[in-house]
């Protein structure tokens, strides 16, 4: 079971997130990144929300820094760690967007990208968007199939319903031949899509035993990754505990496990990833 960090700052959930967040920036998540990438964890991600209505942005949150120009900034200060989008909304980008732009992103980083993807579920962004909503998981699906069509092709060709282009130049485009693809949600018609058309599911909002339900109903094919969110986890004070939590997840079926760390300032962010690299070893578990 691999280990990464689901990273701080990027994003501020009500409840979710630490105080000393909201007066950090660039700087220090560029130092928390080096640290990671040092300590050979597995990935770092950056999330997607255009923009999110007030009323809403009192549950959800409302920051949420752009994936790319954030993990562009990563790839530069770090060497190894995997950067990935957890999650993009496939309805808010054309496949060749998103081919053009993460292949970049592929391509400065010496093939580090994780594209994580998701149908969306709020509807005022769409709307807002300009973008039908009714139809996003069908649109979604398509785009998945094109996105496996075209990512890694200097002249890449797809038709189907919704796109459909050929003759058409992507360079720079991603140098990894297959660019992993994860999809969120939490249904068993996201796990379907995972299946069907990814390499990897990352559920939210389910407990590891609805998960693991869910994984008994439908097998994953052979080297499919399933993505589990630990929680928050305290190395440094509970050892015991993150030790227990990672447990759980491999007993859930997680392949990979995305780390939240409590943390006082990113010094102690650091810290953190120290203690949780320490108990990684201590269980054999790869970065």
């Amino acid at each position: 079971m691999k280990i990464g960090i689901d990273s701080p700052v990027v994003t501020a959930v009500p409840g979710a997130h630490s105080p000393w967040e909201a007066s950090a920036g660039i700087a220090e998540l560029a130092r928390i990144a080096a640290a990671a990438d040092r300590l050979g964890f597995h990935h770092l991600t950056c999330s997607e929300h255009v923009a999110v209505p007030a009323a809403v942005a009192e549950v959800r949150g409302g920051t949420y820094w752009d994936p790319l120009a954030t993990l562009g900034y990563l790839a530069a200060v770090t060497e190894n760690i995997r950067l990935a989008t957890k999650v993009l909304v496939l309805g808010y980008h054309h496949p060749l967007e998103i081919a053009k732009r993460y292949g970049t992103l592929d391509a400065v980083s010496g093939g580090r990208l994780i594209l994580g993807l998701g149908v969306g579920s709020l509807q005022e962004e769409f709307d807002m968007l300009d973008v039908p909503f009714e139809d996003r998981g069908a649109r979604a699906d398509e785009a998945l199939s094109a996105l496996r069509a075209v990512l890694s092709r200097r002249l890449p060709r797809y038709e189907g319903r919704y796109h459909r282009f050929s003759d058409m130049v992507v360079e720079p485009h991603a140098v990894q031949p297959r660019v992993p693809l994860w999809i969120g949600g939490r249904s068993p018609r996201s796990l379907r899509r995972a299946c069907e058309l990814a390499d990897g599911w990352v559920p939210f909002g389910l407990t590891f035993d609805e998960i693991r339900t869910l994984l008994t109903r439908r097998q994953p094919p052979p080297d499919f990754e399933v993505v589990l969110s630990t929680g928050p986890l305290d190395p440094l004070a509970d050892a015991a505990a993150t030790k227990a939590r990672l447990d759980d997840a491999a007993r859930a079926g997680a392949t990979v496990v995305g780390a939240a760390l409590t943390a006082t300032s990113a010094d102690h962010y650091c810290d953190q990833l120290g203690a949780l690299a320490g108990i990684r070893q201590e269980c054999g578990f790869p970065g």
